[in-house]
């Protein structure tokens, strides 16, 4: 974890996932590649558990940047809501780099409480780490948390 003031410690928090999103994922990310993949994740209220993944277009259609779909959005969050699950957060890859939230990805961060995962291709594997991002005026923290994949 690395905070506003550039300290490092281990992550206290953990983000479990189904082995089914988390695969969903990686294929995602693999599938889009060259291009960063997204999409959004959804749970039950009150658990830090993601057991449904959105996949969503990239508008930008870009290896650097991405934006959400509106439609695939709104869509994401009626089909949640519908099943009694909401939105926790946004799922990207990093095509080339390290699983760490960019500039880019902390100016776009939209709410404090989501989850911000990011999946690395960088290496012969996908991998997986998830970060909460915080900004207050000029201030920002960005929190790393354990994602743990759930026994199937």
């Amino acid at each position: 974890m690395v905070d506003n003031a550039g300290s490092t410690s281990s992550p206290t928090q953990v983000l479990e996932i189904t082995p089914e999103v988390h695969d969903q994922m990686c294929a995602l990310a693999l599938a889009e590649y060259p291009l960063e993949a997204c999409g959004l994740m959804a749970g039950e209220p009150g658990l830090a558990r993601i057991t449904r993944f959105f996949p969503c277009r990239n508008i930008e259609k870009s290896a650097r940047i991405y934006t959400l779909d509106p439609k695939d959005h709104l869509r994401a969050e009626r089909t949640a809501e519908d099943a009694g699950l909401e939105i926790k957060g946004v799922m990207h890859s990093h095509t080339h780099s390290e699983a760490y939230p960019s500039a880019t990805d902390v100016a776009a961060a939209p709410d404090p409480d989501w989850h911000y995962l990011i999946v690395t291709l960088k290496r012969e594997k996908p991998e997986v780490r998830s970060f909460r991002i915080v900004q207050e005026s000029h201030d920002q923290a960005i929190t790393e948390v354990r994602v743990r994949v759930l026994p199937g």
